[in-house]
């Protein structure tokens, strides 16, 4: 799947965002959990609705689907992960048939996505984790490309009362809340401003670096057009042509060739251009997150470039 099959007018494809390193909160582990039960035709529509505000993958599963149970378990481990950036909807073939005939659901497991009031397939059958990664660093780029940068409250115990939807949940924390709703409502300066906020006051918090940088990043997206990329290939030495074209590159998901491009401006400049595609660079690899595997090896590079 690919952030086309989202569009909107206006809506820019945004490269891998930052995915958060898979954390607790799984099958059988402590911590929050993104991952609630569909049952009814009222469950999807609840789905639906959450789905303008964050993705929904809903899958549909059995306990007849060979191999199906360690993906279900791998798939709610790699969303409880995230931190709310996305919310797994589960459905039992054999529990709520409606369903997935109501959906024309051919094979088991099957996994679609639901984002903006839409449905898009993903796959089906079993997955190995690498690609459950895979896919749904696909659906948050297709998220974010088209305004959708809310967060899932967290689905708790029952003690903890009802949340949106009427799915269990507890509210996520209050901090962000501003800043993610002008991510949401596409005001970028003032969610970039709000991350700011957040930092003077816990400089090291890995979620509002990364909201930072991809504020910035998206307000940036805003004026590209194309034209970034000729532009940077003729005019090699223009530091703030570089810039642009790194921009497209990551809107355009070469995230890779972004960084590969910053690299080489760091190590043929010096002074003020250097430190400026240094600190971009850096930025960059902050929309990204700290763990992927791009970022831990152009890290490496950009020392070698400066030292």
């Amino acid at each position: 799947m690919t952030s086309e099959s989202f569009s909107r007018p206006g809506a820019v494809d945004l490269s891998s965002l930052a995915q958060q390193p898979p954390g607790q909160g799984a099958s059988g582990s402590a911590g929050p959990s993104y991952v609630t039960e569909m049952r009814t035709p009222q469950d999807f529509d609840a789905m639906i609705r959450l789905s303008v505000k964050h993705p929904v993958l809903v899958e549909f599963t059995s306990a007849r689907a060979q191999g199906g149970t360690v993906m279900s378990n791998d798939l709610a481990e790699v969303v409880n992960g995230m931190d709310g950036k996305v919310l797994l909807a589960r459905v039992d073939a054999d529990v709520a048939p409606e369903l997935a005939q109501a959906l024309s659901i051919q094979a088991l497991p099957t996994v679609i996505a639901l984002l903006g009031g839409q449905a898009a397939p993903l796959f089906q059958g079993v997955q190995p984790k690498r690609n459950l990664l895979a896919v749904i660093d696909q659906v948050l780029q297709a998220a974010v490309a088209n305004g959708i940068v809310g967060k899932a409250d967290p689905v708790a115990g029952p003690q903890d009362g009802e949340g949106e939807g009427g799915a269990p949940a507890r509210p996520s924390d209050p901090r962000f809340d501003a800043a993610y709703a002008a991510m949401e409502a596409g005001d970028f300066a003032t969610a970039r401003a709000e991350f700011d906020k957040l930092l003077k006051e816990t400089p090291n918090d890995t979620e509002a670096q990364v909201g930072h940088a991809q504020a910035g990043l998206l307000a940036r997206a805003a004026t590209l057009d194309g034209s970034e990329l000729t532009r940077g290939a003729s005019e090699p030495d223009n530091i703030e042509a570089q810039l642009a074209a790194a921009d497209f590159d990551m809107v355009q998901g070469n995230v890779e060739g972004a960084f590969e491009r910053l690299v080489a401006v760091i190590r043929r400049t010096a002074g003020d251009d250097r430190e400026t595609a240094r600190v971009r660079l850096l930025e960059l690899f902050d929309t990204v997150g700290p763990t992927d595997p791009a970022v831990l090896t152009f890290r490496r590079k950009l020392a070698s470039a400066l030292f």
